[in-house]
């Protein structure tokens, strides 16, 4: 039975006298309610900015809207996006990556439709960055560095853009503000100085930092200048796009810019999705009394159509094309694809409020004309609202489970779309809302194959930032609601008025339901018992994962026998993940085994899991082609190391690269050392001898048995596993177990361990005649482990994790033989692979290591949660 079937319902899941667990389970909360609470004051900063302002007349400024200007926000927009682009190509020229300029193309557009109108957790465009970039080769420290490029030049860019229109501008800001212009042209000079200052940095230096660890590398100043040029071009084609659609006015353009600048900057500090509300707060600020504000507010809203929602639309479209073109072998081609549902759940999402916003606000007089020439029933009207609006909240909810690629999730998100598209018409005429509609369930069916996890939705959990967020989508419909009715003299009366003009009481009506609703999911979800205890691993499931690592191409599955971790099965029981837990540090070991197309899912299982308990997940020893499965999860990766592998194809004795092997290997035979492999059912009989020569070694290295990375010395464990011997004559003098697998594609060395007074080069010896036994038993690779800390880079401007890894590897010898243990295994001359934790940025990445060398120091997994 699986991990979590097993879990007992009700179990308490904190301990009352570990603050860190309570806080660990309140951060989301406390921080997803000061999120709330500056969405309600921004309600209330546009509620007295809008008392005079009607919905009808914003509705009409829209409408009037000249074609032309529309056409031309859609060019100032496709070029404020190819301008985009080059910040992803200076920001690897920056980082020493060549990629191709299709996929540079490609990233940085997905990846800025994406966190434009997002922006926040696993819909970012980092996560996109981090997934295409690395399927083309760059490495992802890379990718990391070309992120944080990516954020200062912005930032840099916005200084340059804001300086200019303050400088220009400064006098029609002034006067806005109330402030003296001269004052803002010394704001000005000083944002200025700070760029040349930087500028000049850039010519001079090639990194500024503190000491030879903590530098950052600085862009040659040629690629500085370039930075500035196309973020001031960007952002001067995005603030076009507005400019085109306000009516002439007024504000003049110096004006328009500076404060263009600061509500960008203001909408991003922020931290709200897209910058809502606050982008739209500052800017009828800076209309002031010039431009009508009726006028700028269906100019804002346009602009939110054209700038945000059509390029999403867009993007999710190319990933579909993708999905579509057949023979997709290319990497980046095939990590592409697997974006649609990131894409596709933020769409959902946007359907489900644009749903439920349509519910609270008023149809048009010609809808009303059309519904009455046509004569619909009035009872399919109000059904048709009050079913739309209830739509909207569901796919409001369903939106996590596309983005966790749900197949439940796809048939509601699709089941929802589809009758919503179809109410649109006798809900009011809503064409623009039907086409949204039905192009988001087209792109669902084409992307069908992407959503293949076979899971109730029921027993997904929603994090606390869902839960408020659906929250702040109510409370903020709930203010359009009673902006677009404001004339209206609510009473008792209103809920039963039931008539074709009787619009507000529709769509309070619709609002009450919603409201209630997510009332009720909101509780159910915080109330609802926890998922209880984790289980003592049994014999029977080590057994069904010894099944399957018995068919498994990697010798990594083997680890699983130890029974020291838990073990959580796929719901076909063709695949299972390891892990250990360790205070509140959920810690899967290498990632799931067995078949390759439950991976995702499990994947997504287990941090649910963990996040279900308050816990933090992550996942060590990764290999890098396994980086994607965690990356989607919004997990990062931390290089820890390297490992060694030794390629039997091509290894023999003869040469001078090997030829201190040779002669190694030599010597151990004259001095009549002998190599012996005892098969599994023979270990049994060995065990006493085995024994002895593990109590002495541990003996001599004053230290006890490892645990969760690594094999101990286990009767049980020993069993499954041929053994490679030494004998100096008939005693045995050192030893190693053997993982391997039925399907002789990988093993690997276990433990190794010999007697303190064995011949030096005994160890030689035996690796040297256990990889030419394996390459006569028709094997092609033989792991010799890893190498911690191992193979960082030596770059100046490489990320400071790396470069304390480094600095442990070269100073850290009294603590471990780091650089002794590199050179055993490099006379091997092995092939070097890195190896990497992922997990989550921040202090999250110091508590998990520090709980992983606990594991690994020996400490039992938590068996209890």
């Amino acid at each position: 039975m699986d991990q979590t079937e097993r879990q007992v319902p009700g179990a308490p899941l904190l301990d009352p006298a570990d603050p860190a667990e309570w806080w660990a389970r309140l951060r989301p909360w406390l921080l997803s309610l000061l999120g709330l609470a500056l969405t309600a004051a921004i309600g209330i900063s546009l509620r007295r900015l809008l008392q005079e302002v009607h919905y009808a007349d914003v509705m009409s400024a829209v409408v009037a809207t000249p074609a032309p200007n529309i056409a031309a926000a859609l060019l100032a927009t496709a070029f404020s996006y190819l301008a985009l682009t080059r910040y992803d190509a200076s920001a690897l020229r920056y980082v020493g990556a060549t990629v191709s300029g299709k996929t540079v193309l490609l990233t940085s557009f997905v990846a800025y439709a994406l966190s434009n109108t997002v922006g926040l957790g696993p819909l970012s465009g980092g996560v996109v960055r981090m997934r295409l970039y690395s399927a083309a080769g760059v490495q992802p420290p890379q990718v990391a560095r070309a992120i944080v490029f990516n954020a200062a030049a912005f930032g840099l860019g916005m200084l340059f853009f804001g300086a200019l229109g303050l400088l220009w501008g400064a006098h029609d800001v002034a006067r806005l503000l109330h402030l003296h212009g001269w004052a803002l042209r010394l704001v000005a000079a000083a944002m200025l100085l700070v760029l040349l200052g930087f500028v000049w940095l850039c010519g001079r230096r090639s990194s500024i930092g503190i000491g030879s660890a903590w530098r950052i590398q600085l862009p040659p100043i040629e690629l500085a200048l370039r930075q500035l040029a196309i973020s001031a071009i960007e952002l001067a084609a995005s603030a076009l796009v507005l400019w085109l659609l306000l009516p002439p006015g007024p504000l003049p353009l110096p004006a328009f810019v500076a404060f263009y600048a600061i509500a960008i900057t203001a909408g991003i500090i922020s931290h709200i999705p897209g910058g809502i509300g606050v982008f739209e707060t500052v800017m009828l600020l800076a209309a002031g009394n010039g431009i009508p504000r009726d006028a700028m507010l269906g100019a804002l809203l346009l602009n939110r159509g054209i700038y945000y929602v059509l390029p999403l639309v867009v993007a999710t479209g190319l990933l579909v094309v993708h999905e579509l073109r057949s023979g997709i072998a290319a990497p980046v081609g095939r990590m592409a694809v697997r974006l649609s549902p990131t894409l596709l759940a933020a769409l959902t999402l946007i359907a489900g409020i644009w749903l439920i916003v349509s519910g609270v606000t008023p149809f048009t007089d010609d809808a009303r004309e059309l519904l009455a020439a046509l004569r619909v029933p009035l009872p399919l009207i109000e059904a048709s609202h009050f079913i739309g609006s209830v739509a909207g909240l569901g796919l409001i909810i369903v939106a996590r489970g596309i983005l966790h690629r749900l197949d439940v999730a796809w048939w509601i998100a699709s089941a929802l779309a589809i009758v919503a598209a179809a109410l649109a018409l006798p809900k009011g005429i809503a064409l623009h809302e039907a086409e949204f509609l039905l192009s988001l369930v087209v792109l669902l069916a084409i992307s069908r194959r992407q959503f293949d996890r076979r899971s109730s939705f029921f027993a997904q959990h929603l994090e606390p930032e869902w839960v408020v967020a659906l929250g702040g989508v109510v409370v903020a419909c709930a203010w359009i609601l009673f902006f677009a009715f404001k004339e209206v003299d609510y009473s008792n009366r209103l809920w039963w008025q039931f008539e074709l003009d009787g619009q507000a009481p529709r769509s309070l009506r619709a609002l009450t339901a919603v409201a209630l609703l997510a009332l009720a999911y909101g509780l159910w979800e915080l109330l609802r018992p926890p998922a209880g205890e984790l289980a003592e691993t049994t014999p029977e499931e080590i057994e069904r994962a010894a099944a399957i690592a018995r068919d498994n191409p990697s010798s990594d599955a083997c680890y699983a026998l130890i029974g020291d971790k838990h073990l959580m099965f796929s719901p076909t029981g063709r695949s299972f993940l390891m892990f250990g837990k360790q205070g509140r540090s959920w810690v899967g070991l290498f990632g799931p085994c067995g078949d390759a197309k439950e991976f995702p899912d499990m994947v997504w299982r287990f941090m649910e899991m963990a996040t279900d308990h308050g816990g933090r997940a992550a996942f060590y020893h990764v290999r890098p082609t396994a980086l994607p499965l965690f990356l989607d999860c919004g997990l990062h990766p931390f290089k820890l190391g390297e490992h060694a592998h030794i390629e039997l194809g091509d290894f023999d004795l003869k040469g001078a690269l090997r030829a201190n092997l040779r002669s190694g290997v030599n010597r151990a035979r004259r001095e009549g050392l002998r190599f012996e492999v005892i098969a599994a059912d023979g270990v049994d009989a060995m065990l006493p001898a085995l024994q002895a020569v593990s109590d002495a070694w541990l003996a001599e290295q004053r230290g006890g048995e490892k645990a969760f990375s690594v094999g101990r010395f286990d009767a049980d464990y020993l069993r499954r596993f041929p053994v490679a011997a030494v004998f100096h004559g008939d005693r045995l003098i050192a030893f190693a177990n053997l993982l391997t697998t039925d399907v002789r594609e990988e093993a690997a060395l276990d433990l190794m361990r010999y007697l303190p007074d064995a011949p030096p080069g005994t160890m030689d010896f035996l690796i040297v005649s256990t990889v030419l036994h394996l390459q006569a038993e028709g094997y092609r690779r033989f792991g010799l482990g890893m190498s911690p800390m191992a193979g960082m880079t030596e770059h100046r401007s490489a990320p400071k994790w790396q470069r304390i890894a480094r600095l442990v590897f070269e100073h850290g010898d009294r603590f471990y033989n780091f650089r002794g243990l590199r050179s055993f295994k490099d006379k091997f001359a092995p092939v070097w692979e890195a190896r990497f934790l992922a997990a989550p940025k921040g202090l999250a990445t110091a508590f998990i290591l520090a709980d992983v060398t606990t594991l690994i120091g020996g400490a039992k997994s938590a068996q209890k949660t």
